[in-house]
């Protein structure tokens, strides 16, 4: 192999660019010249495709976000349009693809690895949310739970000051590890996920108990898939009286410099994207499981169920806590 391709594609995370930062300087540690698209596949389509040398990803392993911008691509998905960027692809002479997003950066790397022989492609998990099969782990998102962590804290002393019930709605769609982890991590009474049932009577109640034995504020995490922040406010005023203020955390929980946990593991997984191109691997997504590296089929990927890890074990020990 001597020409690569990495793109990042989808919302952005923090440790994006350490990712691309490994492999860069993996791939031109072996001989192999790289190419950064810019605007992820909608660079591709466009040909906004320039070569990348080592001081292009020097003083980025810090910085938040990604340098080769990242843009939402939905004409990806009819096959003629992803010709255009095949071809482009092809006629620099480009032989691997690394593809830096979640769920629908890999499908567009699968079909590029379907339609294309000559053409590998490896997926490497970039989101806050979690919520990428084949790893126990996405880049961004410790960094985005210190971020919850941080906002919560701060949150903590006003709704004591004040004697109130805090409702915070944070990001995560259709996997609830955000909250559930911050919930754990702030000491949180209440953790409301899009994968577990909750009863909100049942909730008010555990807040009423809390007020009887003088206990001053509460903290309830909601995941965004679940439910709306205001709309949780709204129907715990029906079981209970409380003073209940919302903060949605939002687009902060993208920002940020990555923590050491998301600079390592991307490093880790941009080197073995590079590793798997050279020995010839394509369709596959790297991951960690147990501290291990692994690389995992699309399909398997994608078949795979997206339940958050350790949920009832975590969700009961939080229960046991915050009594």
């Amino acid at each position: 192999m001597k020409k690569i391709a990495v793109l990042t594609s989808g919302g952005d995370s923090p440790g994006m660019n350490a990712a691309i930062r490994a492999v860069v300087r993996k791939a031109i540690y072996h001989n192999i010249e790289v190419y950064g698209v810019y605007q992820g596949y909608l660079g591709l389509i466009n040909d906004d495709i320039h070569k990348l040398e080592l001081g292009s990803v020097g003083d980025t392993i810090q910085r938040g976000g990604t340098f080769l911008y990242s843009a939402r691509c939905p004409e990806f998905k009819e096959k003629d349009v992803r010709a255009k960027g095949i071809e482009n692809l092809r006629k620099r002479g480009i032989e691997g693809l690394v593809v830096i997003g979640g769920d629908g950066s890999y499908r567009g790397a699968q079909r590029i690895s379907e339609e294309c022989k000559d053409i590998q492609t490896i997926g490497i998990p970039g989101t806050i949310d979690n919520d990428i099969n084949g790893t126990d782990f996405t880049i961004g998102f410790d960094t985005a739970l210190n971020t919850i962590i941080d906002s919560v804290d701060k949150i903590r002393d006003t709704a004591s000051s004040h004697a109130r019930t805090f409702i915070i709605e944070v990001m995560g769609r259709d996997c609830g590890d955000l909250a559930l982890w911050s919930g754990l991590a702030v000491g949180a009474e209440t953790i409301i996920t899009p994968e577990t049932s909750y009863d909100m009577k049942d909730i008010a109640e555990k807040i009423q108990h809390g007020i009887d034995r003088g206990k001053k504020h509460s903290i309830i995490i909601v995941a965004e898939g679940c439910m709306t922040g205001d709309s949780c406010a709204s129907e715990l005023t029906k079981y209970i009286n409380v003073d209940a203020r919302v903060s949605v955390l939002g687009h902060i929980q993208r920002g940020g410099s990555p923590t050491g946990a998301d600079r390592v593991l991307a490093s880790r997984l941009g080197g073995y994207a590079v590793e798997l191109l050279m020995s010839g691997d394509s369709a596959k997504g790297v991951g960690i499981k147990d501290n291990k590296l692994i690389a995992t089929d699309f399909n398997t990927i994608f078949n795979g169920s997206s339940e958050v890890k350790y949920t009832q074990r975590m969700l009961d020990l939080t229960k046991e806590l915050s009594i």
